[in-house]
């Protein structure tokens, strides 16, 4: 005897979920880590809106790209990122649009020039904007059709984003949640599905290498702070443990980025990091992730060090699945 299929409406959760939980969440800044699953495809025409806050400890600033290390220095942040996302088709392909704003409280003691002092900021760090399109991988998701049918495969995408100096700064001294200056980046976030697509046996690979590159800061503690640019190569293992709950094992590899202040070099960047995240899809509309990375060759004074924790609330919709919703409501 043959088991009759469940209508499409009593099947709309699922749907739902599965339509405005594919990657809809925004990059954290502390280490530069974009969390796994941000790049896969979703429904076009999608929105999000997430809040992610953070807490981290470590002899760099948090939200500077830059992470220059100050030996010694104990710093204390907690920050949070509020932002918004838009997807949209273009020339056929998936492509979205994101902004970020960084907001909170540092503090600690940095070393500059020699002289060590206690500083603290608080306000809003440099809003950021991020452009990605997809190049290889499954045509723009239309319809929720395609939601159903959709498969990442191995898929490749380019990103830039651009950071805008007009965050909190003060020229007196070295930790600020603004940076005085442009920076941003170039990618190539890539995608490998391992298995299965199935909700609950997903699998992926995820690689994203990138470079960092940052203008001149003239007035950077009455000096002239120079950085060269920083390559990164980020990677995520994701592992689906039920239809709406996922795990990752993240790791980040940061190199270059020497700083100069009036012509005197500083050290280069060479720094690995390993972390995980959980993500949980609370409902169609809202999910949660948690996560924790950490740096690992961390033993010299001159080395970067950082402990991050951080907790993430996105809230996605789309017209089409809000009125799947309405429908339902009106049928039943």
């Amino acid at each position: 005897m043959k088991t009759a299929k469940s209508p499409w409406h009593a099947r709309l959760p699922r749907i739902a979920a599965i339509a405005l939980g594919l990657g809809l969440s925004l990059p954290g800044i502390a280490l530069a880590q974009i969390p796994p699953r941000f790049y896969l495809d979703n429904l076009s025409g999608s929105n999000a809106v997430p809040v992610i806050f953070q807490s981290v400890s470590g002899n760099t600033n948090p939200i500077d790209p830059a992470h220059i290390v100050s030996a010694d220095a104990d710093i204390q942040a907690e920050v949070a990122i509020a932002g918004y996302a838009k997807l949209f088709p273009l020339f056929d392909r998936s492509a979205m649009v994101a902004l970020l704003l960084p907001m909170g409280h540092l503090s600690g003691e940095m070393t500059v020039g020699g002289r060590s002092s206690g500083q603290s900021a608080s306000g809003f760090g440099d809003p950021m904007v991020e452009f990605k399109i997809n190049v290889v991988g499954p045509p723009a998701i239309k319809d929720i059709p395609a939601v159903v049918r959709y498969e990442p495969g191995f898929s490749l995408n380019v990103i830039t984003d651009l950071a805008f100096p007009v965050g909190e700064y003060d020229s007196d001294q070295a930790l600020n949640l603004g940076q005085n200056r442009w920076y941003g980046r170039v990618g190539a976030p890539a995608i490998l599905q391992l298995g299965s697509w199935v909700p609950g046996r997903r699998t992926t690979l995820e690689v994203l290498p990138s470079v960092w590159l940052f203008s001149p800061n003239h007035d950077y503690v009455g000096s002239t702070l120079e950085t060269q640019p920083i390559f990164q190569l980020e990677s995520h293992l994701t592992r689906d443990f039920l239809d709406m709950f996922w795990g990752s094992v993240d790791a980040t590899w940061m190199v270059g980025g020497k700083s100069t202040i009036d012509g005197t070099d500083g050290s280069s960047l060479n720094n690995f990091g390993i972390g995980v995240t959980l993500g949980y899809q609370v409902h169609e509309n809202v999910q949660l992730t948690i996560g924790y990375m950490a740096t690992v060759n961390d033993n010299d004074p001159g080395d970067m060090s950082m402990d991050v924790f951080r907790f993430s609330i996105v809230v996605g919709w789309h017209k089409v699945v809000e009125g799947m919703e309405r429908l339902k409501g009106e049928g039943s």
